[in-house]
């Protein structure tokens, strides 16, 4: 007997049991017929909510998915809330090895050492590994694990690991979870992402604690959170959602390059390299300074066209305007920000996406003939200019075709200028002078110096 005509059956005796109160209450329309089907079906399976076998307590304790944040009212809800995180991140701080913690466990490492030494470093087995682990103390032991012995095992002969690499390793454990708790304490939502206001917080606070950043005056420190932040939001928010998850944070390498100002013996050139810098923050400062000529604050298109050798061509200049955030038809400093990281930073991705959004002038997500073209004109113009004999649009047209070889023969995506590799490349030639002549001139550029003997 089938499922279904069981369940007929079942229902045809539910009714002829309870048939006066269960016609009455289908005639008053107390109850539907899908009412009373639930009812019935529920019954003889043994739903939970009934006195069956089939009653399964597990569905009394499903877990809570989403927890709703407290409102702007609620005052009392969100006081516990930052007291309970408060509270939280401290124990977890407690959790971490503090530096007379991290002494005693170099001290062990060097102790249980597996002879023999070869070169300078010091290496351990396995077996000295786990003797180690049991004096180190409870803090450390998630450290001693075959997983991480494994890791960084590098073929040595006598099954034994660096000491030095390990005991770096755990340092940079530490210090990553320190770094976590400290960002989390500025996560005003709890929701692990910060706000841009919350990293500039992060980053003000952290200004004193720098060395290399002593000499800034703090009329300067709103300017350099400002250029600080950007480089964030830039490169780890460009979908422009307003926040940043802490673990993106951690896992790129801007952190790093920031706390490498706490080095008091940085040198020019590193610091020339560092954008978080304090001779970098006055450079694209003083750059804008120097390019806003009538000193209002703000770039119009004519004092942007300035920037760098001058190259950029009108019609770029003029797409940067139609995309970009402008005040009045003004360029602010953040958004300046932006236009340099992405001119800087040609190759990453981020900064081609910036690029592209310019480059589509019809906003189809694609770069075709027409686009092209509209852009490469510019570039002969300003070829005719400067007295040179303008190249053919449809030779350079082929040649970035062929760099990027997109899936579509008449259509270049994001993507394929991504996948090619060739995306700063393409944009250079199409937007800047300067870029477009060290295309054409690239094989004598790179060729070596006639010596005479």
């Amino acid at each position: 007997m089938s499922w279904a005509d069981t369940l007929k059956r079942y229902v045809e005796r539910k009714k002829n049991e309870k048939a006066e109160g269960a016609t009455s209450a289908y005639q008053d329309g107390n109850l539907t017929e899908t009412e009373l089907f639930t009812k019935y079906y529920t019954e003889w399976k043994g739903h939970p909510k009934g006195k069956g076998k089939g009653k399964d307590k597990t569905f009394n304790t499903i877990p809570k998915f989403y927890y709703k944040l407290p409102s702007e009212d609620e005052v009392l809800q969100q006081k516990l809330r930052e007291e309970s995180r408060a509270v939280f991140l401290q124990r977890k701080s407690r959790e971490l090895l503090d530096n007379e913690e991290l002494q005693n466990l170099w001290f062990l490492l060097d102790k249980h050492h597996t002879p023999p030494v070869l070169g300078e470093e010091q290496m351990i087995n396995y077996e000295d590994f786990l003797n180690v682990s049991s004096q180190a103390g409870v803090k450390c032991r998630p450290f001693f694990t075959a997983t991480v012995f494994s890791k960084l095992y590098q073929s040595d002969p006598f099954g034994r690991i660096s000491i030095m690499q390990f005991f770096n390793y755990v340092m940079r454990k530490v210090w990553l979870h320190q770094t976590r708790i400290g960002l989390s304490l500025y996560d005003v939502a709890g929701q692990g992402y910060l706000k841009e206001s919350d990293l500039e917080n992060y980053i003000l606070e952290l200004i004193p604690t720098l060395p290399q950043l002593d000499g800034l005056e703090k009329s300067f420190y709103s300017f350099y959170v400002c250029t600080a932040v950007r480089k964030f939001f830039f490169f780890l928010d460009p979908l422009r959602t307003g926040k940043i998850k802490i673990q993106d944070i951690l896992a790129c390498s801007f952190l790093d390059d920031l706390l490498e100002l706490r080095d008091e013996d940085l040198s020019k050139e590193q610091q020339d390299a560092n954008w978080f810098s304090a001779p970098s923050a006055l450079r694209v400062y003083g750059q804008y300074l120097n390019l806003d000529t009538d000193h209002n604050g703000m770039l119009s298109k004519d004092e942007l066209a300035k920037y760098g050798s001058g190259t950029l061509t009108k019609v770029f200049i003029d797409r940067v305007f139609q995309e970009c955030l402008t005040y009045d038809g003004e360029m602010d400093y953040k958004t300046y920000l932006d236009f340099v990281l992405a001119l800087e930073n040609r190759k990453e991705p981020q900064a081609l996406q910036y690029l592209f959004k310019i480059l589509d002038v019809k906003g189809v997500g694609y770069l075709n003939i027409f686009s092209l073209n509209f852009f490469f004109r510019a570039i002969q113009e300003d070829m005719v200019k400067h007295g040179h004999e303008p190249v053919k649009f449809l030779d350079i047209k082929d040649e970035i075709f062929d760099m990027v070889k997109p899936k579509d023969p008449y259509k270049i995506s994001l993507q394929d200028l991504l996948n090619s590799s060739q995306g700063e490349t393409v944009a250079s030639i199409l937007i800047d002078l300067n870029g477009f002549w060290t295309y054409e001139n690239r094989e004598l550029l790179v060729q070596e110096p006639i010596v005479d003997d």
